[in-house]
C-alpha cells in the first residue's frame, strides 16, 4: 500500500500496523524494525516491535557501590561479566553505596548539598521539610524563649520605635547637599 492521494501520490505514508493502515502525512519510522507508523503506533510497545530489545537502553546496578552500568551495546555479554569488569576497573567504591538520608523516621529524602540543614539544638542533619525542631521531635527542646524576647513588651517597643522613625518627618526627606556646582543663569546671545 503506497501513500498519498490521487492529486499528490508521493505525499504521506500508510501506517504499517496490521490493524491501522491510516494515511499519515507526518509518519514515523521505527528505529528498530524500520517500518512506518502513525502517531498512535510509533512507540515500540504500541506496534509490538520484534526488534525493540536491540535498541532499548538496559542498565545493571552494582550491588557494591549502587552505580548504574549501561549494557545497551553489549550484545551477548552476560550481566555477571559486566559487573566483574566494573569491579576490576577501580570505579567500584563501596563508600558510594550509602547516601545519607534524613534522620526523621520514614523520611527517605536523600541529603544533598542544597537540601540539608543541621538543627541548632540537637546538631543532627535533616532535609528541608524537617528542619524545624517541631518537625523532627528535637530532643533538646528550647526550655525558655530567647532572652531578647522574654518580655513581649520589649519586642513591641522595638516595633513601635521603628514605626516612629519611619513616620518621622526627617526620614527620607532630607535634602542632600549636592556636589555639583549651582546652576548658572543662561544668557542668550543675539
Amino acid at each position: 500500500m503506497e501513500g498519498g492521494t490521487e492529486a499528490f501520490p508521493d505525499l504521506g505514508r500508510h501506517c504499517q500496523h496490521s490493524d491501522c493502515h491510516l494515511l499519515d502525512f507526518l509518519p514515523f519510522t521505527c528505529g528498530a524494525c524500520h517500518k512506518v507508523f502513525c502517531l498512535d503506533h510509533r512507540s515500540y510497545k504500541s506496534h509490538d516491535c520484534p526488534k525493540s530489545q536491540l535498541t532499548s537502553r538496559k542498565v545493571v546496578v552494582c550491588e557494591i557501590c549502587s552505580t548504574a552500568i549501561e549494557t545497551t551495546g553489549s550484545d551477548g555479554v552476560d550481566e555477571k561479566s559486566i559487573l566483574e569488569k566494573h569491579e576490576k576497573s577501580g570505579d567500584c567504591d563501596p563508600k558510594k553505596k550509602k547516601k545519607p538520608t534524613c534522620s526523621v523516621r520514614r523520611c527517605k529524602e536523600i541529603l544533598t548539598f542544597s537540601n540539608t540543614t543541621t538543627c541548632k539544638h540537637c546538631q543532627i542533619k535533616f532535609c528541608l521539610k524537617h528542619r524545624f525542631p517541631a518537625d523532627h521531635a528535637c530532643k533538646q527542646k528550647i526550655s525558655s524563649p530567647s532572652p531578647l524576647l522574654k518580655d513581649g513588651r520589649e519586642a513591641n517597643n522595638k516595633f513601635l520605635l521603628a514605626l516612629a522613625l519611619r513616620n518621622a518627618k526627617e526620614c527620607g526627606n532630607k535634602i542632600r547637599a549636592s556636589t555639583s556646582p549651582p546652576p548658572t543663569p543662561s544668557v542668550k546671545a543675539h
